[in-house]
């Protein structure tokens, strides 16, 4: 009876996750990571929490306990990385529960600790996130508003600038399309960040205990905002100022790491400096990279052709294999090969172009752009409707008390396309809602 007793809370807390857009799939192996993470009270407690965030004060009356320890119990979870708190002005602290990933999952291997069996932990996660389809499946095909983006390669960007060439009408012309927007740039989240932490890397610290991992560094990965503040306090980052930032994405562009992080325009949370081999993004996009919506930056590289050697290099180098080798069709050489690019898997990062011997490659801009949320509560509300369900995010029995909550995300939807505006009025079955997308002219 125990053990369905513990199985329940933990079948509660999935049942839980997966309200949110970014949710995890229920299997044993799931399972077994909740109950390295969460004890069987806490499974039951967090399971009741709202997905808007919250004060200790709402947690004791949704537990019905005492505030004091309530904000024990949130303090204990915030302290081990599972609920982030951030205090606010007047002086009280709000908590949120980060959706597993990019969340919880990766903060728990964000620091090395002897509280939990993190290499049996590093196991399960490889098991459910890169050897089981369905985890990384559901994060990356569901919908078409991917939670994470890429960020182009800055420098590659200005090399190919400098490699076109040089007349008056082309200059400007290039000027123009290339032009990288404030939010398309790393080093613009990290100049305008209020709070920076860098921490060891999730996935090369969980490739490092299943003895998988490649020589890139641990400690490069990147948190900001109030997530990092609230890592940095409880020891899962370390603070860093912007000229240590900057420091560690130049450093990131010297391996040719490729940038992924949060995908909004304001208020990016982390910034991930990428390799290929151990990432859990660059598996996934390489293994459904031309199934899935596009996660590109608004820049793919250019092949010319006449130059390229056929070296290899960028193809090496591609984290997805979006570069291959082809023959050349050159009569007089017939073994020479030249690069092809596979635009529908490409991510734009760019580290193609930084590697190119013979300046063969050079970044343009795509024929349209890809269209990246404003804020958090956009992109949570449009993959909500895209995953189908927006009923979960606006009718959560504590969400549905905020009118500042519904303003949010009514707002989110009110500018939305008119079909996904007839998705989301399907989804809630609400008149109230029905009557404002058909009313209201944003």
């Amino acid at each position: 009876m125990a053990h369905l007793t513990s199985k329940s809370a933990y079948d509660q807390l999935t049942a839980r996750l997966n309200r949110f857009p970014q949710g995890a799939p229920p299997t044993d192996l799931l399972f077994k990571i909740l109950a390295l993470l969460f004890s069987e009270r806490e499974a039951a407690l967090v399971s009741q929490l709202p997905i808007k965030p919250f004060t200790a004060k709402k947690a004791a009356a949704i537990w019905h306990l005492d505030e004091t320890e309530a904000r024990n119990v949130l303090e204990g979870l915030a302290s081990r990385a599972i609920l982030l708190d951030m205090p606010v002005r007047n002086g009280d602290t709000i908590y949120v529960l980060p959706p597993p990933m990019a969340g919880f999952f990766e903060f728990s291997m964000m620091r090395v600790r002897g509280d939990i069996d993190q290499k049996l932990l590093s196991e399960l996660f490889y098991e459910y996130v890169t050897v089981e389809e369905d985890f990384m499946r559901a994060l990356l095909l569901d919908g078409e508003t991917p939670p994470g983006r890429v960020f182009v390669n800055e420098p590659a960007l200005e090399q190919s600038m400098k490699s076109r060439p040089s007349t008056p009408l082309r200059s400007a012309q290039d000027a123009t399309s290339l032009q990288v927007l404030d939010y398309e740039r790393a080093s613009e989240v990290i100049h305008t960040a209020r709070h920076m932490g860098v921490s060891l890397c999730y996935c090369r610290h969980k490739k490092q205990h299943i003895d998988q991992a490649c020589d890139k560094p641990l400690d490069i990965c990147m948190t900001f905002g109030g997530t990092a503040d609230s890592l940095i306090r409880h020891g899962y980052a370390r603070r860093v100022d912007q000229v240590e930032g900057r420091d560690l994405l130049q450093k990131a562009y010297d391996l040719n790491l490729v940038q992924f992080g949060d995908n909004v325009r304001d208020g990016v949370a982390f910034i991930c400096n990428c390799c290929g081999c151990c990432c859990e993004a660059m598996i996934g996009l390489r293994k459904f990279g031309a199934l899935m919506p596009i996660h590109s930056t608004n820049y793919i590289p250019r092949i010319v052709s006449e130059v390229c050697n056929g070296c290899g290099k960028c193809t090496n180098i591609c984290p997805v294999e979006a570069m291959t080798l082809v023959s050349a069709n050159d009569p007089h050489k017939p073994n020479k090969r030249k690069a092809k690019l596979d635009e529908d898997v490409c991510l734009g990062c760019g580290v193609c172009v930084r590697v190119c011997p013979t300046k063969s490659l050079l970044l343009d801009a795509r024929p349209e752009r890809i269209i990246t949320p404003l804020n958090s509560t956009h992109r949570i509300v449009v993959m909500a409707i895209e995953r189908g369900n927006l009923q979960d995010l606006i009718f959560d029995n504590q969400a549905l008390v905020s009118h500042r909550m519904m303003g949010a995300i009514l707002g989110v939807i009110l500018r939305l396309p008119p079909i996904k505006q007839a998705l989301a009025t399907q989804q809630v079955k609400s008149r109230y809602l029905e009557a404002l997308v058909t009313r209201v002219k944003v």
